[in-house]
């Protein structure tokens, strides 16, 4: 293990006991209800450690209050939560997406409409990590997915105190804020990975994040048909609009296995199913009137509303058990102000490449100091 030279700044606690530091935590909102892994400074320094950091490495900062997040503070979430040291570069670059403008993270965590940040990881540390995409792919999963979405939560409390009646000001809100992360199944598929999709670079290792809503999960076993297991979904998504939120966004598509293989062998990719769904993901605004809304229809109800702003913004996923003919829609938070990110794992695609001759000096100053 290499010996870390800054020294950890926050601030210590003595405790008897485990109870006693449960209790404590709980006792300061420093939990999500659940108990957490006491993060001793052995086991953050060990973290970092593992994955080259010092502590007061700048993460990033949000951009509406200007909180700044180090390695130090995430590495202490992501311990409580349960992570492993080689799960912190995975909820690093969740955080990273997270705080990109375009997301708008503070409108999504202080909305009532109660979303939740879905993470969705590509490339190959989803094998290093063990998650498999497959069974109960949103549900109790494997450790990492579950820790790793769990982390994510815990430093949304702990360093953007966004807590339920503080910040926080869901309604409802839904199980995925406890913990909303995924892998896709990109072994189980001839269809490109989402990542790929989104211009990560083959090799590389990816998460998308955006603020969604709860998954509604569909079911359509009676059929082969393309058009009719996609029309299932685009069904889904118009009870979206029509029942929750007319505004258009990155709407979230999970199709397993027993669906997916109908698609695969007709020869529909990705981009066909995008398509398809954005001309079926319509509603006009008179069947408001249907669901206990005729007080917005008013003189504009042959206006056509659609889920998505152009196909792109369907993001298809491969992920689930093998039997069973499930699907589900994630649909966005609020989708014309908040939109999906995806950034590489533990790589910078917007960095300048080092000249030649800096890398030619870098390697010979490394050689001089291990000679």
């Amino acid at each position: 293990m290499t010996t870390l030279v800054s020294k950890l700044s926050s601030k210590r606690y003595g405790v008897d006991d485990i109870s006693a530091a449960q209790e404590l935590y709980h006792s300061r909102g420093w939990t999500d209800g659940l108990p957490v892994v006491p993060p001793t400074e052995e086991l953050v320094e060990r973290c970092l450690s593992w994955n080259g950091f010092v502590p007061d490495h700048l993460v990033g900062v949000e951009p509406v209050r200007k909180r700044a997040l180090t390695a130090e503070k995430v590495a202490i979430n992501a311990v409580m939560a349960g992570c492993l040291p080689m799960h912190l570069p995975v909820v690093i670059a969740a955080l990273e997406a997270m705080l990109r403008p375009e997301l708008s993270l503070h409108g999504a965590s202080a909305s009532t409409g109660g979303s939740a940040m879905l993470v969705i990881v590509n490339g190959p540390i989803r094998q290093e990590l063990g998650m498999t995409g497959r069974f109960d792919a949103l549900g109790t999963r494997d450790r990492a997915s579950l820790t790793i979405g769990r982390a994510i939560r815990l430093c949304l409390i702990n360093l953007l105190d966004v807590r339920a009646g503080g910040i926080d000001r869901s309604t409802l809100g839904h199980p995925g804020k406890l913990s909303y992360c995924i892998a896709e199944d990109e072994e189980g598929t001839s269809w490109r990975s989402l990542a790929a999709e989104r211009d990560i670079p083959d090799g590389l290792s990816a998460v998308t994040v955006l603020a969604a809503g709860a998954p509604r999960q569909i079911m359509n076993e009676w059929t082969t048909e393309p058009q009719e297991i996609l029309e299932t979904l685009a069904a889904e998504m118009r009870a979206n609009m029509r029942h929750y939120s007319i505004w258009p966004g990155h709407y979230v598509v999970i199709l397993p296995p027993q669906l997916r293989r109908h698609l695969e062998q007709q020869g529909w990719s990705k981009a066909d199913i995008r398509e398809h769904i954005f001309e079926r993901a319509r509603i006009h605004r008179r069947e408001w009137s249907e669901v206990g809304k005729q007080a917005v229809v008013r003189d504009r109800g042959d206006t056509e509303y659609c889920a998505l702003p152009d196909p792109d913004h369907l993001l298809v996923v491969a992920a689930g058990g093998p039997a069973g003919g499930f699907g589900a829609v994630i649909p966005p938070w609020l989708g014309h102000k908040s939109h999906a990110v995806t950034v590489p794992i533990g790589a910078c695609l917007d960095c300048d490449p080092l000249p030649l001759s800096a890398a030619d000096s870098t390697s010979s100053e490394a050689e001089d100091q291990s000679s």
